[in-house]
C-alpha cells in the first residue's frame, strides 16, 4: 500500500468515528461515503450521498466530518461534495447497521 492510499484508509477509519445525528449510526456503516481522496496540499474531498435529498444534517454533517478529520496531520482542509447517484439504499447499509436499526 503506498502513502496516499495509508491515508485515504486512515481517513476513513476517522470518518467511521462520525454519527449520524438522527439514524446514531456512523456515515461508513450506513454507506454514506462513495470516495475519499487527499491531494498533495492535503485537501481531502469527501464524496458521499445522504438518506435523502431533503436531509437538513448536511451542515452538521460538514462539520462533523471537518472536525473528525482535523486529527489527522497530513490533513489542512476538507471539502465534502454530495451526489445522488447512485441513489442511497439500505443496500448500502452494512450489516452491523442494519442490525443495530432492527431492520435484520
Amino acid at each position: 500500500m503506498n502513502e496516499k492510499s495509508k491515508i485515504e484508509a486512515d481517513i476513513l477509519e476517522v470518518l467511521s468515528t462520525v454519527i449520524d445525528p438522527e439514524l446514531q449510526i456512523d456515515i461508513i456503516n450506513l454507506g454514506l461515503v462513495n470516495h475519499v481522496a487527499i491531494s498533495e496540499s492535503g485537501r481531502v474531498e469527501v464524496n458521499m450521498t445522504l438518506t435523502t435529498m431533503g436531509c437538513p444534517l448536511l451542515s452538521v454533517l460538514e462539520s462533523l466530518i471537518d472536525d473528525a478529520l482535523k486529527i489527522l496531520p497530513e490533513v489542512t482542509e476538507t471539502h465534502v461534495s454530495l451526489t445522488w447517484q447512485p441513489a442511497w439504499t439500505f443496500d448500502r447499509m452494512s450489516r452491523y447497521a442494519k442490525v443495530s436499526l432492527g431492520l435484520i
